[in-house]
């Protein structure tokens, strides 16, 4: 048995880290490269000639739509279903408003000042996909934004062709901004996972590390994806209720799911819900790590303790 190989590298405009186990990292590689560029195409709001660009642009008529988009949206809704509308893919155009209209790499460079104009949120319930995810109709005014189910998808996804291009019996772990799906066998102790805010962060760096067999965790914060436009600083979470950057107890929320974009839908939504996150996870019985303004952490449903989560990670 092989030590895992690891192989890192940038796309959709944040990091991505491949961990294979007994297996091709090339092979996987590929095949997560070749994952990550049709999600790029299909719905990337940062390129003109992506396929969710142009659904936005015909808001109000029946689009037809490819099936990556169709199950990206059919994401979308479902985790604004399951959190009450707390994750929302209709935030587009309020993403646009607050200055996030352009890969992050050129947003978080400093501009002038901003007049800050708060848009509504339509709601997911503008949405309206047909039951075989072929066609789609936003309602006039509509702009979708999957920045945030969409990167949990797209893990999930990348997962799965990498572990399919390497021999069975090994495993795989995808890290895609943070957002980690795994597949497969596990080294030995399961998959070792840091525990950090910005998902830039070096996998050996100091700090809380936590092993899971399988499934996948995804963590959200405000403290990263930030931004100043003259003396505001903003951030990329949005909340539905207000078209603002969400104020939160939370700055950061980690969790552990089944799927990747089940674990992105919790942690986005516990950012938004705010004091109320902590009875919906526990209704969820998601295990969950939330860290407050003021570094308090809060662990729910067998999240472990700190005394027995450390190490190094993968």
């Amino acid at each position: 048995m092989t030590e895992p190989r690891t192989a890192d590298w940038r796309a959709l405009g944040t990091g991505v880290r491949l961990v294979v186990h007994d297996g091709d990292l090339d092979g996987a590689r590929r095949a997560v490269e070749d994952v990550l560029d049709r999600v790029d195409r299909a719905y990337s709001r940062f390129r003109d000639d992506s396929e969710i660009v142009a659904l936005n642009a015909r808001a109000g008529s029946l689009v037809p739509v490819g099936p990556l988009l169709g199950s990206a949206i059919a994401a979308g809704l479902r985790a604004a279903q399951l959190t009450g509308g707390a994750v929302d893919p209709t935030v587009g155009r309020a993403m646009r408003a607050i200055g996030y209209d352009a890969d992050f790499e050129r947003v978080r460079d400093p501009g002038g000042p901003i007049e800050l104009r708060l848009e509504p949120i339509p709601g997911w319930r503008s949405v309206e996909l047909s039951s075989d995810r072929r066609t789609v109709r936003l309602r006039r005014g509509v702009e979708l934004d999957l920045g945030s189910t969409g990167k949990g998808l797209a893990s999930d996804l990348a997962g799965a062709a990498a572990l399919a291009a390497i021999e069975p019996g090994g495993g795989v772990l995808v890290s895609l901004g943070g957002d980690i799906a795994t597949g497969g066998t596990p080294p030995a102790g399961g998959w070792r996972i840091l525990m950090a805010e910005d998902s830039e962060t070096p996998a050996d760096a100091e700090g809380e590390v936590i092993a899971i067999e399988s499934g996948a965790i995804a963590t959200s914060s405000t403290t990263v994806r930030r931004w100043q436009r003259g003396d505001r600083t903003l951030h990329h979470l949005v909340d539905p209720r207000t078209g603002a950057p969400v104020e939160s107890p939370w700055r950061t929320a980690s969790v552990v799911a089944t799927s990747c974009v089940d674990a992105n839908t919790a942690a986005t939504a516990a950012i938004v819900m705010g004091a109320g996150a902590i009875a919906w996870l526990e209704a969820m019985r998601l295990p969950a790590r939330l860290v407050g303004l003021d570094g308090t952490v809060t662990r729910l449903n067998g999240w472990p303790d700190a005394a027995g989560a450390s190490g190094s990670a993968a």
